[in-house]
């Protein structure tokens, strides 16, 4: 950053940029190396401290409850999904192809999302933050918006809501006092929510993963897998046995001693940035403990995740559909367009019908759990569901595709990779 600064000021006094009129151009792009030089400096050497006492936990009320099961957006709702799915067309959809080669989140991308509040939706406006009440409807909108850009991409960008939403929902005063304030302003941390393990036939409620009690707090060891953007975030929510009573969740600082990180990249997702996070007899306080280790807690934690791996399947299915209906339309065989046969147009129906069915039983779900009814049933309904057609969704739009459904330059063959990790996720995002 010194050399970038002694740089700027050999260069003004260069009298040749003004003739080659290369002066702004060059000093804009000085600038913004500097900058992003500050901001990356300034969030690795980020101190979580309270920034002011809390007489008790900020909680969200439920949302009311119609008379009337009605799923309408608000105007509010509204809004946020069309600013969202400008941003998704606009940004996320250009620099996928891009980001799912490096396997890597552009830093630019993180902090426009910042700019726009999205980790702020859920966090209440006594914090700071946008919520007046819970908001898992309108968070299923922005991540179903965010994925018909691209879902990769999304889970990158939303995996710091699921902390903030998980210390809304289970964070004490401390906790709140602590971290919270880090997530309202335009530098949000890089942060995930890690529940995956790498294990055949991963049981969420089975984990091994272990956290034990010590005589200051308590002590991790494990290993955490597909948990995005793991190479460069500053705080992790972590799932954990505890002593034998069942799954807790905790929260760790990247910088605590015993955490090793290490790039997991996969079949799909690879946009997001995947590592893994070992845990080696990590040492953390006994204010690192989230919910009081209820295993309520947990569940919950574990069903509004599945909500919003499900709205992340509705947005990329989405955009298969959106993809090959002009695809189909176009693209002529036999001197006709191919949409003209039965197999072809009972194929794109079958799209549009299971899509309405995943998206009623997502919303569905979000509805009841932040109106603070039982959701299980239906959590467990909308997963399944879109487990299953989200996956045949992308294999039918690479079927539809032909030989181009095969290729990189359509990116079909992207989304159907991205939606096979539907029934398998569990964690990195939250609503």
């Amino acid at each position: 950053m010194g050399r970038a600064l002694a740089l700027l000021n050999r260069l003004a006094r260069l009298s040749a940029l003004d003739r080659l009129r290369l002066r702004e151009p060059v000093r804009r792009g000085v600038y913004g190396a500097t900058k992003a030089g500050f901001t990356a400096a300034g969030a690795g050497g980020r101190a979580f401290t309270a920034a002011r006492r809390l007489a008790r936990p900020e909680r969200l009320p439920s949302a009311s409850s119609p008379d009337l099961f009605d799923l309408t957006p608000t105007d509010e709702q509204r809004m946020i999904r069309e600013t969202v799915a400008e941003f998704a067309a606009e940004r996320l959809r250009p620099a996928a192809a891009d980001a799912d080669t490096a396997c890597a989140t552009p830093a630019d991308l993180r902090s426009t999302v910042a700019e726009l509040g999205v980790a702020s939706l859920g966090v209440p406006e006594e914090l700071g933050g946008l919520g007046t009440e819970r908001s898992a409807v309108t968070n299923v909108l922005v991540a179903e918006a965010m994925a018909h850009g691209d879902m990769g991409l999304a889970v990158a960008c939303l995996a710091p809501s699921a902390v903030s939403t998980a210390l809304v929902l289970w964070g004490d005063v401390t906790q709140q006092a602590t971290y919270l304030p880090a997530f309202v302003g335009s530098d949000v941390p890089v942060a995930a929510l890690a529940v995956m393990e790498p294990q055949v036939l991963f049981d969420p409620f089975s984990l091994r993963a272990k956290a034990y009690r010590t005589t200051g707090g308590f002590m991790l060891d494990g290993v955490k897998s597909m948990v995005p953007g793991a190479t460069s975030a500053e705080l992790f929510v972590i799932a954990a046995e505890l002593d034998g009573r069942g799954p807790a969740l905790f929260i760790v600082e990247s910088g605590t001693s015993g955490i090793r990180v290490e790039p997991e990249p996969a079949m799909g997702l690879r946009a997001a940035g995947m590592g893994r996070v070992h845990l080696d007899r990590v040492c953390l306080p006994l204010n690192a403990l989230m919910g009081e280790g209820q295993s309520d807690v947990y569940a919950e934690c574990v069903r509004l995740s599945r909500i919003a791996w499900c709205a992340l399947a509705v947005g990329t299915a989405q955009a298969v559909l959106d993809y090959v209906i002009p695809y189909v339309n176009g693209r002529v065989a036999f001197g006709e367009p191919v949409s003209h046969r039965q197999g072809v147009a009972f194929k794109v129906a079958d799209i549009g019908i299971e899509l309405e069915g995943m998206r009623l039983l997502t919303y569905r779900a979000a509805a009841r759990a932040e109106r603070g009814k039982t959701f299980a049933r239906e959590a467990g309904l909308a997963r399944r569901l879109c487990a299953e057609q989200g996956m045949r969704i992308g294999n039918d739009g690479v079927q539809l595709l032909g030989g181009h459904g095969f290729v990189k330059e359509h990116p079909v063959e992207r989304w159907y990779r991205d939606l096979r990790v539907i029934g398998l996720a569990e964690g990195a995002v939250l609503v």
